[in-house]
């Protein structure tokens, strides 16, 4: 069988399946919380609230308000019990893939994200207790988790695009994939739900990820050949090798090169850790705020709610696209989408509407912009064996900052629900500060080393978006054993 390049098919049927559970997770907890702490089921309805199926006492709103504490420490947990495995993994096995190939950093996920969904069908097809989630979530990140996927899709498009404009536009157009086949099954999921139930949905989204998976194993041509090596050599300490080989890769990304180099990747994680803390924080809370009085929104509003949210993967792409056409510095681009995100998420803190609730969504089309372009502004730093060990660190940081993020604002809307649930957003609109400020920092540090050595154009190449061919960066690659 032909093997192909293509690596947009794994992405876009994992992502279809992804976004077609994710979206029904708080919805399945929440109202199995409503059904154990107010002895009540569930009001569905075919209107567009459920607050007109509820009788608004004082009472019942202190129930609502414990469901919701309820299922945003659920939400706590789950991230507490899985986070150190899936950011160990995410940073040893996509940094060993510079080595042994990028598929094992694409499978593994695969794997472990069928294991979740299928320990999801089980529990909701027989009903066994909803905390059993917590274990399942835990032995799905023994395999890594979504970080380790990405971050060996983002260094399967690094090796196959030499061009440094072509590779961002590439890493571009996955998140649009991935935003346009999830609005898709985000659109699709609340009537999937109302029509079936939350079984088949669960059973889709297993199939569609053995799909995937077969997709992965016996179609997907790997882009990194492993070398061939002696055999009395490789059975001698097999292990300890092995794991040398995972920690070498990113000793070397920092300890063989430059320090200007450093200090400008390290600036740049820095703006894409902050930034990412900011806007899945605020995202996180949506859903459970949309299922809050006065919005109470029924299940076919959170998809579409679902859908509009992820038609800015394409919305950024085109504007990604457009300004690097029209020559936009990076870091310009970079700008204009936080500045995309912190005017939607102060917006999206007074909505108490639906019609605002879906008008919130239009200051937020470009606020996916930054990743990519950051993505490419760091994989132009390296060389081609270095970016397995550069894309390990990047996933490693978006899962850290992700997970605490989770995290953090899961406990603050626990306890601001009450008074105030609007507080997480304004909070992530504030935060989006901190990477204006490093953007700025990174601006000043390039024009201080362009000023101290002008015969060495790299970082001034970098910020107006040209590739850097330096030599010192071939140099300094690593020679892999």
């Amino acid at each position: 069988m032909k093997r192909l390049y293509l690596i947009e098919p794994v992405i876009g049927i994992y992502a279809f399946a992804s976004f077609l559970v994710y979206p029904l997770v708080q919805q399945y907890v929440y109202r199995r919380l409503w059904k154990d702490i107010t002895n009540t089921t569930y009001p569905v309805s075919d209107n567009s609230s459920r607050c007109v199926l509820t009788n608004i006492s004082s009472n019942h709103t202190n129930q609502n308000e414990e469901v919701q504490r309820q299922a945003s420490l659920f939400s706590l947990y789950t991230e507490l019990f899985s986070i150190i495995p899936s950011l160990t993994v995410t940073l040893l096995l996509v940094a060993y893939s510079d080595q042994r190939g990028r598929k094992m950093t694409i499978v593994l996920p695969l794997i472990g994200s069928l294991i979740y969904t299928l320990s999801f069908l089980a529990i909701s097809y027989f009903e066994l207790n909803v905390y059993l989630l917590i274990g399942a979530s835990l032995l799905s990140s023994l395999f890594g988790g979504l970080g380790t996927f990405l971050g060996g899709c983002f260094a399967y498009v690094a090796d196959l695009c030499e061009d440094g404009q072509r590779r961002t536009l590439r890493m571009a157009g996955v998140d649009m994939v991935i935003g346009l086949v999830s609005g898709v099954a985000s659109l699709s999921s609340g009537y999937f739900l109302r029509a079936a139930g939350f079984n088949w949905p669960f059973f889709t989204g297993a199939i569609l990820q053995c799909v995937s998976l077969l997709y992965a194993v016996f179609i997907l041509e790997e882009t990194i050949k492993k070398p061939p090596e002696d055999d009395a050599t490789a059975n001698r300490h097999p292990r300890r090798s092995d794991l040398k080989q995972m920690l070498y890769g990113i000793y070397h990304l920092y300890a063989g090169a430059t320090c200007r180099r450093n200090v400008l990747i390290v600036l740049i994680l820095l703006i894409f850790a902050t930034f990412s803390f900011a806007y899945v924080g605020g995202l996180s809370m949506i859903t459970l705020y949309e299922l809050k009085a006065p919005l109470c929104w029924s299940e076919i509003l959170i998809g579409y709610g679902s859908a509009l949210s992820t038609s800015v993967f394409l919305t950024s792409f085109l504007g990604v696209s457009a300004f690097m056409y029209c020559g936009v510095p990076p870091l310009l681009i970079v700008l204009m989408g936080i500045l995309s995100v912190m005017s939607g998420m102060t917006l999206l803190a007074f909505a108490n509407t639906t019609t605002l609730m879906f008008l919130v969504r239009l200051p937020m089309l470009l606020a996916i912009m930054p990743f990519p372009v950051l993505r490419g502004m760091m994989s132009k730093l390296v060389s081609k064996t270095e970016q397995g060990a550069l894309f390990a660190c990047v996933a490693f940081v978006d899962s850290l900052s992700s997970n605490i993020a989770y995290t953090v604002f899961t406990t603050i809307y626990a306890e601001t629900v009450s008074w105030y649930p609007g507080f997480s957003f304004l909070l992530a609109a504030g935060l989006c500060s901190v990477p204006i400020v490093l953007l700025g920092v990174v601006c000043v540090v390039g024009i201080d080393h362009c000023e101290e050595k002008k015969e060495d154009s790299e970082t001034e190449r970098l910020l107006s978006g040209e590739e850097v061919h330096s030599e010192d960066q071939n140099d300094n690659a690593p020679v892999m054993s």
